[in-house]
């Protein structure tokens, strides 16, 4: 992807994927609108919710990404109430299906099964105040639905005009490269996005996932870019976090007996990450987080960026990732350097193969052009 910056202060607008879709290149997630309902700390009310929203509409932004599980629909009818009143061709708005939506004695409230999707559907229609959505995504893959009549499904909503493309999220590689098949051999309505966990500290899914993106022309939506705040630089090496979500994980976990997943990522790799992002910032007067959210900008698979905030303070500080300055060549060879995931077989092979290609292919053309 070509960077893109803006000579203002407003967001870009890009393509998703490649679809005729254009979304600035952050989207504000809603996952944290809504009073808590499951013991969660730092819940945005309705109030400022819409606050965060307007803020965001006024630096350019018109993409928006929530799901119906998100507060049990809290998020959904937050955003629902906020989109009613404004011109709503104006806005792209994002929600997903699959989880178990709490409803008791009800087996069918949960999957891709035809029955949960089109009831679904209908309900966060309801809640969000639209007789559409623009991008209306697979939560997690579903082994106990076939593809086939999920897929369909999904089709079918398309040509109803309830939904106007279809994504995914939290896939494997061979998960999306079936899909994928699937959808070209029946025919259907193509995938053009997957919203996948990626960050400085979470690569992992370059090894496939991504490649299937390249290949099938799917846009990357990144969640978790912060990696739940660790990537701010609030956290101090050697320090286990006590505030915010991160506090919130290690605490939750440990009064579960259980490893908080979060405490894997306090390494001194980590750590070496953050200090060389906060040298960058400190060359551009930009955040560390700024900088992590640039480096994903920066990265040709991706599309745009989900970010979250609990407040207009951290609204403010995101948003100053997507216009305005860029990454420098070397400085993206540095994080990516440092943030190289552990590379096991049979990726190492693949890998060395690849740049044995492209040495070759370089060599070749250099040869030809004396």
């Amino acid at each position: 992807m070509t960077t893109e910056v803006s000579s203002d202060n407003k967001l870009p607008s890009v393509f998703l994927g490649q679809s005729g879709l254009k979304v600035s290149n952050l989207c504000l997630g809603t996952m944290t609108f809504g009073e808590s309902q499951t013991g969660r700390i730092g819940q945005s009310d309705e109030d400022l919710s819409h606050q965060i929203i307007n803020r965001f509409v006024e630096r350019g932004g018109n993409f928006f990404d929530t799901a119906n599980v998100y507060g049990r629909g809290t998020s959904e009818n937050i955003l629902g109430k906020w989109l009613e009143r404004q011109t709503r061709d104006n806005f792209i708005i994002a929600t997903k299906v699959r989880s178990n939506m709490g409803v008791e004695n009800n087996p069918n409230n949960v999957g891709l099964s035809r029955k949960h999707i089109t009831s679904s559907i209908d309900a966060s229609l309801g809640r969000l105040r639209t007789d559409y959505v623009d991008l209306y995504q697979a939560h997690a893959f579903d082994d106990g639905t076939r593809l086939e009549e999920t897929l369909r499904t999904f089709d079918d909503l398309v040509r109803a005009g309830k939904v106007r493309y279809i994504g995914v999220s939290n896939f494997t590689g061979w998960q999306l490269q079936k899909l994928v098949d699937t959808s070209e051999r029946l025919g259907l309505n193509p995938i053009v996005s997957l919203q996948q966990q990626y960050s400085l500290v979470c690569r992992e899914s370059e090894f496939e996932p991504f490649q299937v993106c390249k290949t099938a022309g799917i846009g990357v939506l990144p969640w978790s870019p912060l990696k739940g705040g660790l990537l701010t630089g609030k956290v101090k090496r050697g320090v286990e976090p006590t505030e915010g979500r991160l506090g919130w994980s290690v605490a939750n976990a440990k009064a579960r007996n259980q490893t908080a997943p979060v405490l894997s990522s306090l390494s001194d790799r980590t750590f070496d990450i953050i200090e060389s992002a906060e040298n960058i910032g400190q060359k551009y007067g930009r955040s560390v987080a700024q900088v992590a959210l640039r480096w994903l900008l920066q990265k040709d698979v991706v599309s745009s960026v989900i970010i979250g905030a609990r407040t207009l303070e951290q609204l403010e500080d995101n948003l100053g990732a997507g216009s305005g300055w860029a990454l420098s060549q070397e400085e993206m060879n540095l994080l990516d350097d440092l943030s190289k995931p552990s590379i096991q077989y049979p990726y190492d092979n693949l890998i060395q193969r690849n740049a044995d290609r492209q040495n070759r292919n370089a060599i070749s053309s250099y040869v030809k052009s004396i």
